[in-house]
Parts: structure tokens; sequence; C-alpha cells
């Protein structure tokens, strides 16, 4: 018994005095929420070469770890580097090039925007965006007669916040050959009494997007150095953009690989024929900063320009149904063709009428294929007997603050009984047992904690409604911080090396100025992200 505890204080000295590793960077003083199997928490790691190597207590990291750099949090509350599982980064730095038109609460407001804008930067072509007529008093689609006597000779293009209409003037649908004749599947040139409003909901579209120049290459280094700027800014470490060139692509990777852009890009290939018949023979491609695995494809339109394909007509304009972007032939043979391959689907579908018909054809190509982890992209408004789908290892895509956004009305839409099944995120999660969380920015704000606070409180930041719009429908906190972090690498095939502060993943992490766990509800939309660190290192 005495050798024995001897031995033993011997063996102690010895794992006392035991050299310690060497690390690049500690960060000590934490409340760390891992977001580990167990959702555990620690309270400091260790850094090097770009990964976690120690996670644990304080005393045990600063006992078996040195290094030149050591970060005391302060008791600061520290997550996994956030997830935005949906989002169009590119499109949002090109929208710094453009009139911001978001928080109009006017026709008059969003005129005296362009006005300006014009004024200051004198551009041939005039593009905006952000725009929502749901928001404004008169809650019916602008007309362009107003831009013609402004810009008889200037065309003019301003999308909606969506992206699913846009408002163009007459000079822009003259260039573009569009006349009061024009149909275009998939889509409605908007008219009254017989004439032009200059308002194109979907397919119509692409003729105006056709006419408007590209931008030059330094115009798009800019808009992707910008948007990585303000993702950083926001605890964002990774981003899903949701349908990208090849060209883009190819510049996102030429960028990172010259050490220009660093944040982490899961990129869905637009599924335009070109793309599907150049990428599905060359395979997948993945490097630690770039994921080019899925393809991206348009199911309807959306919600909010009554552009979403429904089953039944929109409550508030009968005879109306909305949509396909995408015929369901079309999904159908597009679905078939990637599942002969390792990319994955992820489709765009708002209406209950787009949904049905992906999950059918998602369910008839997958049946011999286990987890393929194909996504539905918005996922917003399903009929009760199509929940079941999920359970099948198909993988909703949400944007919780769409709900908050829509809540004023979206029940005008669809009517009382059809809002049960929209925005539906907990009856999701209980068939899929995963989901994964975005913004959809800039169709909403790049804020990853507007979108906890939606996912949980289900409210706007003036705390309207007061019990929660559907509160039925949150998540709780822990699935949340699942959905922004361990659930969207999951749903990206990369769960094994971020969304979770582990050994061996890329130590990726940021540190927040609140506890996102315990803070008071109303206190989560004041949150903001102190510190963003990428391979341990600051940016």
């Amino acid at each position: 018994m005495r050798k024995s505890l001897i031995l033993g204080l011997v063996l102690l000295g010895l794992a006392c005095d035991a050299p310690k590793k060497q690390a690049d960077l500690l960060v000590v003083n934490a409340n760390i929420y891992t977001v580990d199997n167990s959702f555990s928490k620690a309270s400091a790691f260790a850094v090097k070469d770009g990964r976690f190597i120690g996670v644990g207590s304080t005393e045990t990291i600063k006992r078996q770890y040195t290094a030149n750099e050591i970060v005391d949090a302060e008791g600061k509350t520290i997550v996994p580097g956030l997830i935005d599982a949906h989002c169009h980064f590119y499109g949002l730095g090109l929208n710094q090039q453009v009139v911001d038109l978001s928080g109009t609460s006017s026709f008059q407001e969003m005129i005296d925007r362009v006005t300006e804008f014009q004024d200051r930067h004198q551009k041939d072509f005039i593009l905006g965006r952000g725009w929502d007529q749901n928001n404004w008093e008169v809650k019916e689609f602008p007309t362009k007669e107003v831009l013609d006597q402004l810009f008889p000779d200037t065309p003019v293009s301003l999308r909606r916040i969506d992206g699913h209409a846009l408002l163009a003037n007459q000079k822009a649908l003259d260039l573009a050959g569009i006349t009061k004749a024009t149909k275009v599947e998939g889509g409605e040139v908007i008219l009254k009494n017989g004439e032009l409003t200059g308002v194109l909901v979907d397919g119509p579209m692409q003729l105006v997007d056709a006419i408007v120049p590209a931008p030059d290459k330094e115009s798009q280094i800019m808009a992707l150095k910008k948007a990585e700027e303000i993702c950083f800014a926001n605890g964002l470490t990774t981003v899903n953009d949701a349908g990208l060139s090849r060209a883009t692509i190819n510049l996102i990777d030429s960028l990172q690989r010259a050490g220009d852009l660093s944040i982490r890009v899961y990129a869905m290939i637009s599924a335009t024929q070109e793309n599907l018949d150049y990428y599905l023979p060359k395979g997948t491609y993945k490097t630690d900063k770039l994921n080019v695995g899925s393809f991206k494809v348009y199911g309807d339109g959306a919600l909010g320009s009554r552009g979403a394909a429904l089953r039944e007509p929109y409550t508030d304009q009968p005879g109306h149904y909305g949509a396909m972007v995408t015929s369901v032939a079309a999904i159908n043979d597009m679905a078939k063709r990637i599942s002969e391959s390792d990319f994955q689907m992820n489709t765009h579908a708002i209406g209950d009428s787009a949904n049905i018909a992906v999950f059918r054809a998602y369910k008839k190509v997958l049946q011999d294929k286990p987890d393929r982890r194909w996504k539905i992209e918005h996922a917003q408004i399903i009929s009760p007997q199509d929940f079941d789908y999920f359970s099948g290892g198909i993988i909703p895509s949400v944007q919780p603050t769409h709900a908050t956004s829509d809540m004023y009305w979206a029940g005008d839409r669809l009517g009382e009984e059809r809002l049960k099944g929209a925005y539906a995120y907990k009856s999701m999660l209980n068939k899929a047992g995963t989901i994964a969380l975005g913004t959809d920015f800039p169709v909403e704000q790049v804020n990853p904690f507007l979108t906890f606070y939606a996912a949980v409180g289900r409210k706007d930041v003036n705390n309207y409604p007061k019990d929660g719009f559907q509160i039925e429908e949150a998540l709780s906190r822990e699935e949340a911080l699942k959905g922004m972090t361990i659930w969207a690498a999951y749903s990206n095939f990369e769960e094994m090396e971020k969304g979770s502060i582990a050994v061996d993943k890329f130590a990726d992490f940021t540190i927040l100025s609140d506890d996102i766990m315990t803070v008071p509800l109303a206190e989560i939309p004041h949150i903001k992200a102190e510190a963003t660190y990428l391979d341990g290192k600051k940016k």
C-alpha cells in the first residue's frame, strides 16, 4: 500500500514536470459552448496549425500547453464559428454597389433614394434592390410612371427584397424587348388596364437581367472582399452561397488560394444546363476553404410577390396560384441526373405545391441512395401530410427571420388553416432530426443573432407578437445554436471539420458580447460578435 502511494506520487510529480506542448494560441477563462455530441461546456482550448489540439478546463489547458499568444476571455461566451446555411454572399457584396432600397416605408422614399444615388454616381444603368411593398402604407406593387419621367433615357431596374420581382422603367423594358404581349414561362409581366406597369415577377426578369452590364473583375473582387468583411463582423466563418456561376466560383477559389479571401464558402452551383453539363462529369471539388458539391435549383417564386406555387389559390388573389420557375418535369430530370453523381441537390421551394413536387422528385431517385443529405431550401409552406417526407433523410434549410418578416401579411396570402403549415421549424426538426439555419441575406439582415432570436422567440425586435408567432414552432436555444453550427456543417457534409469546438477540427470560433444561451430573450438581438477567428487567427 505504502509503495503504491509513493509510486503514485512519483508519477504525479513526473506528470506535473512533463514538458508542455507548444501551441500557437491558448484561449482561457472562457464560457465555451463546444456544441459537441453532449453539448458540453469548457473554459479553455489550445490551437496549433489552424486546428484545435486541446479542449478542456483552463487549469488543464494551461498545464498541458504553452503558446506565444494567450487570450484571456475574461468569462466571455465563445461558440463555434457561425455558419449561414443559406445566403447570397456574392450578392451581398454586389449590393453594396447599387441603390439600397431596404427599409423604405413608401414608394416615394424609394424614388428619393434612387434620385439621390443617381445624382451622386451618374450611372449608365441604375440598379437597386430591397423594396418591399408589404411594408408600405399602400401595399400594392409600384408602377413605372415616375421612373419614366425622371429617367427617360437611362434604364432602371429595381429588384424586390426577395429577388423574385423587379420594377423596370420603360427604357429598360424597351432594351429588353418586353411589351404587353410578352409571355415567359415561370413568371408574369404585370399589366394594369392592359398596359405595362414595369413590374416583372420571376421568369421575365431574366430578359432585363440579360441587358444589365456585367460587373468588371475589379468590381467582382471588391464585392467578395466587402461581403467577407461584413460576414466576419457578424461572427460568420462559413457561408452557404445559394446559386453561383462557374466564373464566380473560380474567382472565389483563386482569391482564397492567393490568400486574398479567407472565409469558407459552401458554393451551390446554379443549376443551368451548361453548369450541369460541365460539373457533373468533373465531379465535386473541395479545399479547406471551398466546397463545390451541390446544385441550387429554383422550384417556384416567393410568397411576398405571390410567385410561390400553391396547391389552392391565394386567399387574397382568387384564381391565382403562383408559378413554378422550373417545371416539375425539369426538376425530375435534374434529380435523376444529380442522383447519379456525388453532388447534392438543394432546391428552393416556398409554396406547398412546389414543396410536394420537390419531395416526390427526391424520394423517387434517392430510395436506394442513403445519406445524400439533399436539402429543401426555405421549405416555407408544407401541407400537413407532407412533413413525413423529412423522415427520409431530406434536410430542411430554413431562414427563421423570414417567419418574423412575413408574419404580418402571410395569413392574408394563405388563410388561417394553410398558415399552420408555414414556417413550421419545430415540426420539420421533429421529422428530420436536424435543421440548418440561415438568413437568405441580403433578403434579410446578415446578423445571425436575429436568426437565433427569430428561431427561439418567433418575434420581431419590437417584441411583437407578445407570445410569439405560432410559438409552438419555436426551436429551443440549443437547437437554434446547433442549426447555426453543427447541423449546418452536417448539411454540407462538413461535420468532421467544423461546427463544434473539438480536437482536430478547424479552429473557427466566435467570441460573443453576451451569453446567448442564458441572456433574457429580449436582449438576444443586441448580442454582438466581439471577435471572429478563422484557423485560430482573428479576423
